[in-house]
Parts: structure tokens; C-alpha cells; sequence
């Protein structure tokens, strides 16, 4: 029943919808150059021999996925056709997916969108990534007999919780999967609870994603510029932490220290240097290449992996301000000392497993930060060995990439 008023609504809402998409385009969160692909219209045609789609929602879900799309892209005779739904995502993807590989934005889910679609790339396999459940896209998907895989399911405790008071509606679409493959062996549980035909867990997928990139030259740069002052990250961070950051700033009072930001959504930069002048700090934005000062906010696109090798003591975002987290193995990856707040719910098992092993400190609140950057300010030997031991944890589960390829090869074409 619910899948049906669904379907219905998105079909006579179309209207509605075009004006939100046209809202969102108006307002820079569409690409006006590639806006159609939104509507189910590319401007690419579709290459010879199989296709496998690989559906990820936004940045941290495609990045994770890369090694499956490199991994795919060099069997004879597949092209991989990767789509997420945000601006950002896509300029990633423009950059690090491989070559030959195909980006397109996902369709809105509505059903003559999403069939158009369909129509135009006939995907031999479809690969699913977390909790992506857009209905109109599964059901026809599924509708057309192209096998469905779910890989890396997560289904928090929360969305446990409020998918049971649903069952009928979830159960409808995970039963569109051939496989559903959990992050965690908790996940396949209740992916299988929900209604998932066959479930298993073979490792976390997040684990096979390579070291973020960065360019030598701009390393350098950078490096030059911050000399040997004491430095740390906030990475990832969302509204509200930059002012926290800029608090923690002025209560280390360490001389000659450089408190570097990088936003999650780096079009915030100019609000937040207004907050932080507000504060009575003085930060540059490196979008406007201003000298490094004190407070240095790093609001460019796909340069996290500069940051992370130039600053190896971090603080991941998300997780004090905000609730859920950011990924806290891209820095351990790069053996960085990590910290993060209690809201890691987007990384419970991984952020969980990475206290327990002493691979990262999950601080309490604002006051706690302070006290283990000062810690680890004073004391260089234990940033080094703290990240050691996270370097040592993030490569805890390389085979899991192989165990994925082999799970899924029976539907591959």
C-alpha cells in the first residue's frame, strides 16, 4: 500500500518536483550543464558489451566504492556506469573515477525519469551501495530482471527501529536484491530480519578504498607555508564545529599554532570565516589563496588527502556538532592520530573497533578536545605512534575487495 501511494504521488507531483529541482539548480546544489541527466536524459550513449551500474549516494559512499569500480572496469568487455546524486560527488568522481569508467547523475525517483533511464543504459547488473532505497528506482530495476546487489548494507539501530514499523514497504524492496551484503555481521542481521532473501557479511568495504590523493607540488606548497608550527585538523567538519574549532584555537594558546579546517561542504567558506572573525580570529581561505594565518579554512574541492599528510594530528567532523560522523580510516589510512566525538553513528562498528584497539580517542565534548590536543601537542612521540596503530587497523581487512568480486561474479555479464 505504501508503495503504491508512493508511486503515485511522485507520478502526480511531477510538477512539484521540477519546481524543487528547479529551486536547487537556482540555488548551485544541480549542475545546469548536466541537469537533464536528473530527468533520466544523457547525453552519452551507451557503449557496446555489458554494463554494471553502481548507485552511491553521495561522496563518502562513491569514494568507498572506487576499488570495486577499478576492480570491475579491468575485466574484458564491462564498462562501469557509476551515478550519485550531488554536485560534489560528481566533481570527485570526474577526477578519480578510472578510465573508460562513466559518470551520470542518479535519476529523480520518479517513475518515467527512472525508466527513462533504464531505457537508455540497460544495465546488465546493478550494484547498490548502503542504504540507498529510492522505491520507483529498485522496483523497476528489478522489474526488467537486471540482478540487484546490495553491497556494504548499513541499517543503523535507529532506522532498525522505524524500517519494523514498515515492513511490508522495506520488505517489497530489499526483496528486489539477488544479495544483500552487510557492513557489519549486525547489518546482515537486520537486513535479513527486514525481509532481505539472502544476506551474508564479508567485511567492510571501506577498508579496500585506497589512501585519498594529493598532488606532491601542492604538498610541498603547503608544508612550506606551515614550517615547523604546531598544527592540527578539524576535517569533514559541519555547521557549528568551525566556531568550536575556533574556540579550541584560543583555549590551546600555543604559540605559533595552526588550526587548519576543511568543510565538508566547502561552499561554506566565506560564512565560515564571518564566524570565526566574529570570534575575534583572523582566518584565511584558501579558496582566495590567502597566506597562512592561525586559523587556516581549506573551502577547495577533493583536497582532504593534502590536509590529512600535512596534519597528522585530526579531529574527524560530524561527531561533536553534528550527529553520525565523517570516515575516521581516511586519516588513520594515512597514519594520522585520530579523535572524534561521541556521534560516530555512521561508523559505530568501525569507530568502535578503532577505540577498543587504540587506534582512536573518542572525546567527550569541547573541553575534552582540548585537553588530548594538548596532550598530543606536547608530545610528537605519541601522535607518531598513535598513528601507527591506526595505520596498522585500517589495513586489518585488505581481502575483503576480493571476497566482494567473488560474491558477486555469478550476475556479472
Amino acid at each position: 500500500m505504501i508503495l503504491g501511494l508512493y508511486r503515485l504521488v511522485t507520478t502526480l507531483g511531477g510538477p512539484l518536483i521540477r519546481r524543487y529541482l528547479d529551486r536547487r539548480l537556482a540555488r548551485g546544489k544541480e549542475d545546469p550543464l548536466r541537469f537533464e541527466e536528473r530527468l533520466g536524459k544523457s547525453g552519452l550513449p551507451r557503449p557496446e558489451g555489458g554494463l554494471v551500474w553502481l548507485h552511491a549516494a553521495s561522496v563518502g559512499e562513491a569514494v568507498s566504492m572506487l576499488p570495486v569500480v577499478e576492480a570491475l572496469q579491468k575485466l574484458p568487455n564491462i564498462t562501469m556506469l557509476v551515478t550519485t546524486g550531488t554536485v560534489t560527488s560528481a566533481a570527485m568522481m570526474k577526477d578519480r573515477l578510472p578510465e573508460g569508467a562513466i559518470h551520470q547523475f542518479v535519476p529523480v525517483d520518479r517513475v518515467a525519469w527512472v525508466r527513462r533511464f533504464l531505457d537508455h543504459w540497460k544495465p546488465d547488473l546493478a550494484l547498490w551501495v548502503e542504504s540507498e532505497f529510492w522505491p520507483n528506482l529498485l522496483v523497476e530495476t528489478a522489474k526488467r530482471k537486471i540482478p540487484l546487489v546490495l553491497l556494504n548494507g548499513r541499517i543503523s539501530a535507529r532506522s532498525f527501529r522505524r524500517w519494523l514499523k514498515m515492513r511490508g514497504f522495506i520488505g517489497r524492496l530489499l526483496s528486489c536484491f539477488v544479495l544483500c551484503l552487510g557492513q557489519t555481521e549486525e547489518d546482515a542481521r537486520r537486513l535479513s530480519a527486514l525481509g532481505a532473501a539472502k544476506t551474508a557479511c564479508l567485511g567492510n568495504l571501506k577498508f579496500a578504498a585506497p589512501a585519498l590523493p594529493a598532488d606532491a607540488d601542492a604538498l610541498a606548497v603547503l608544508e612550506a607555508a606551515l614550517g615547523d608550527r604546531p598544527r592540527w585538523l578539524a576535517a569533514s567538519t559541519h555547521a557549528g564545529e568551525e566556531a568550536l574549532a575556533g574556540r579550541v584555537h584560543k583555549a590551546l594558546a600555543i604559540p605559533g599554532l595552526v588550526t587548519l579546517i576543511v568543510p565538508r561542504h566547502p561552499n561554506r567558506g566565506a560564512e565560515i570565516a564571518a564566524e570565526l572573525e566574529a570570534m575575534g580570529l583572523q582566518p584565511a581561505r584558501r579558496s582566495l589563496d590567502q597566506p597562512m594565518g592561525d586559523v587556516y579554512i581549506a573551502d577547495t574541492m577533493g583536497e582532504l588527502g593534502l590536509f590529512y599528510r600535512a596534519a597528522p594530528l585530526v579531529f574527524v567532523g560530524k561527531s561533536l556538532a553534528g550527529e553520525g560522523g565523517q570516515n575516521p580510516l581516511e586519516p588513520a589510512r594515512l597514519g594520522a592520530s585520530v579523535l572524534f566525538g561521541p556521534h560516530m553513528g555512521n561508523f559505530a562498528d568501525i569507530s568502535d573497533r578503532m577505540r577498543a584497539t587504540g587506534a582512536a580517542k573518542q572525546v567527550a565534548d569541547e573541553g575534552d578536545l582540548v585537553a588530548a590536543l594538548q596532550q598530543r601537542l606536547a608530545e610528537p612521540a605519541l601522535i607518531a605512534r598513535e598513528g601507527e596503530q591506526a595505520k596498522r587497523f585500517a589495513s586489518a581487512e585488505d581481502g575483503v575487495l576480493a571476497a566482494v568480486i567473488e560474491a558477486i561474479r555469478p550476475w556479472l555479464p
